[in-house]
């Protein structure tokens, strides 16, 4: 998309945070970093992934969110929203990320990237956010930013232009694949024949699929 870009480059150290009542960690807190960071395989240099179980790794390996979003999310809650205050590596401007296609493969300076799949809101996101109802008002948004795989990688900076290079031939959005985690039969079909598609969508379809 003509004029799309990174406007911000966050990371984060794992700290303490109470999530569900209980102490626990988590690197969810991530700040802009000033200049260039290298971008590899498993995310940033300097970040840090605190529940490897579920974050992070070579499927996960960035987290991108519009600011365009994080604007909406604004007047949603009344409250100013900084770049990297949702998590994310990378903010960015003048791009649609929610509606961006699972497989699409983005250049931001010189890294090649993959979207993989969408953010989908746990406990620690709720309890970093401290909002009411947090994880079912961010589902219910479909604005979930989205997950992407290093191909290429390289330095990545504030500024970089970000240009989709690559679709899949089957169209699934970021948005729709949310809607395919939580149950859209027909939807997580098709998601099955996205080629670039994060690898736990197999196993995730398989539980979907079963209930239906």
């Amino acid at each position: 998309m003509p004029g799309a870009r990174v406007i911000s480059v966050s990371r984060g150290q794992e700290a303490d945070l109470e999530i569900g009542g209980r102490p626990a960690r988590s690197a969810i807190d991530k700040r802009p970093a000033i200049g260039p960071v290298e971008l590899g395989p498993l995310g940033l240099a300097g970040d840090t992934v605190a529940d490897k179980e579920n974050h992070g790794g070579l499927e996960q390996a960035v987290y991108v969110y519009a600011r365009e979003d994080l604007d909406w999310w604004t007047e949603q809650l009344g409250r100013e929203l900084r770049n990297g205050m949702f998590g994310e590596n990378l903010t960015t401007a003048g791009i649609d990320v929610s509606a961006a296609l699972i497989g699409e493969t983005w250049r931001v300076g010189p890294t090649v990237l993959q979207v993989t799949s969408p953010r989908i809101p746990c406990n620690t996101f709720k309890s970093w956010m401290d909002e009411e109802h947090w994880v079912k008002r961010f589902a219910a948004a479909g604005r979930p930013g989205a997950y992407l795989r290093v191909l290429t990688p390289g330095p990545v900076a504030a500024g970089d232009a970000l240009e989709v290079v690559g679709r899949p031939a089957v169209a699934v959005t970021v948005a729709e694949s949310m809607q395919a985690y939580y149950g859209d039969d027909e939807l997580m079909r098709r998601l099955l024949e996205v080629e670039g598609r994060g690898a736990k969508w197999d196993e995730i379809a398989a539980h979907v699929l079963s209930r239906a």
